[in-house]
């Protein structure tokens, strides 16, 4: 399935809905405005190697090519529809899926559409400066398609609202260009959207931990019986696999950097020689980790219930597993709660109000496995050193366990001994300033700062010098 070459492109055949197209021709300026206030700063007239979708069939999607961003053509792309797709979940299981939104479910589908696109224009806010310290023209080129393709999710979901839910669709898709990531009177909807990205290892461990969240939203979304939006999530999570990409082998380069430091002087201390010592790496998995967790919401959830039983949301890969209960009105999911007297107590949720922990249990599995690639650094250099992920009830603001404190082994511990000890856990104000001291660009094709190794390998067979971005003008951040 080709897209068309039009103002938009798309392959959702915008030329048969005049009406539609002209509203998104004119949402499109106020993008635009949006991506050059708040996107990538100091970068606009120059040209990036970019991948740019051309069709969604399985030949291939991407075509290669140095583009200005603002010139990227970000547009609709939905995976062609599934004959006689069924329900496969929820109190309506087996029955024809939904090409129109039913009117009983309208607020709920909004809602969950609205909330998945703040998260994408929140990232590149987020990430807007980071071009200015990037350590190599390779992971320049890696943030910027990263930023160009949460831009295009973002149009994924303003085309749901304006497609489907009229001038209330058109009102909330300008709502998600006013909003701003950590804006005091207008902020995004989810927290850890609002959290500041003041370095490249925070970027690593967001795309690791935080896109991670993203593919497994995307999964449940790609489940739903409102088939466009399945359709539209399903190749979402094409281009979310390259973000996870990003960041998992970004930080495996900065583990990497670290061991050969340790290798090459024993006993000494790796910031001696500009590299990131092992204690922060960790203090940031736990940061990035706990923050990601509270995106999928309450344990115990009447909306996770609601959705589930409406069909509009399921688990992970739901249709791929026919031996599942795919009602879930049997059952209960236990988890264990600190008791003042020392003890834990099981807290019983019933099957259907669980699904946002089912789901996160899916999410918590996964990283399980990243930290395993991750520690294989040490197990190849002969080292004992491991990398774990914190106890899910440390550091939590949502949820069961929020508002009440925990180290990272899960047990409770009093506010004074928190105090005392979070610097232990969670990067300090002197982590995040030598992490800022490293923070120097590095643009010359094929060199890397040195707190960082080389990939093994370029983007889409090109060498690892190549010219990943051409500059069109000095940067006058740059010294020297």
């Amino acid at each position: 399935m080709n897209i068309t070459q039009d103002r938009i492109p798309n392959n959702v055949d915008l030329a048969s809905d005049p009406k539609l197209r002209k509203a998104l021709e004119t949402w499109q300026p106020d993008f635009l405005k949006w991506w050059d206030d708040v996107g990538p700063e100091g970068f606009d007239n120059d040209l990036v190697y970019l991948r740019t979708a051309i069709s969604v069939d399985s030949e291939g999607w991407a075509h290669f090519d140095h583009v200005k961003m603002s010139d990227y053509r970000w547009g609709i792309f939905l995976n062609p529809p599934e004959k006689d797709r069924k329900i496969p979940f929820g109190d309506t299981l087996g029955a024809r899926t939904w090409d129109e939104v039913p009117g009983e479910f309208r607020k709920e589908l909004r809602r969950i559409i609205v909330t998945q696109g703040d998260t994408e224009p929140a990232s590149v806010e987020q990430q807007r400066l980071l071009g200015k310290t990037a350590p190599s023209l390779y992971d320049l080129r890696n943030l910027f398609q990263v930023n160009v393709e949460e831009g295009r999710h973002l149009w994924a979901m303003v085309y749901l609202l304006h497609k489907y839910f009229g001038k209330d669709g058109r009102d909330e898709a300008d709502e998600l260009l006013a909003r701003r990531s950590g804006d005091k009177d207008s902020p995004r909807i989810l927290e850890a959207f609002n959290k500041p990205t003041r370095d490249w290892l925070a970027f690593y461990s967001f795309t690791t931990f935080t896109d991670r969240d993203g593919k497994y939203q995307l999964g449940a979304l790609a489940e739903s019986a409102f088939d466009p939006l399945s359709r539209t999530t399903r190749f979402m999570l094409t281009e979310e696999g390259h973000h996870m990409f990003v960041g998992e082998t970004g930080m495996k380069r900065v583990i990497e950097r670290t061991v050969q430091l340790m290798k090459q002087s024993p006993g000494e201390d790796v910031t001696r020689r500009g590299g990131i010592p092992l204690e922060i790496i960790q203090k940031y998995i736990n940061e990035w980790y706990s923050a990601s967790l509270d995106l999928f919401g309450g344990e115990d959830s009447s909306n996770a219930a609601n959705y589930f039983a409406a069909g509009l949301k399921g688990r992970w890969l739901e249709s791929k597993k026919p031996d599942l209960d795919h009602v879930a009105l049997q059952g209960d999911y236990v988890v264990k709660v600190p008791q003042t007297s020392g003890s834990e107590a099981d807290h019983k949720i019933p099957l259907r109000r669980a699904m946002n922990l089912v789901l996160r249990d899916s999410y918590v599995e996964d990283c399980g496995k990243v930290l395993v690639r991750w520690n294989r650094t040490f197990e190849d250099a002969g080292m004992s050193e491991r990398f774990r992920l914190p106890h899910e009830r440390f550091n939590r603001g949502q949820g069961l366990f929020s508002g009440r404190r925990f180290d990272v082994d899960g047990r409770p511990i009093a506010e004074e001994e928190w105090q005392k000890r979070k610097g232990a856990w969670l990067p300090t104000e002197a982590d995040y300033a030598y992490i800022q001291t490293l923070m120097k660009p590095v643009y010359e094709p094929g060199k890397f700062a040195p707190w960082i190794a080389p990939p093994p390998k370029g983007i889409n067979d090109q060498p690892i010098h190549h010219l990943y971005v051409k500059f069109s003008d000095a940067k006058p951040w740059v010294k020297g």
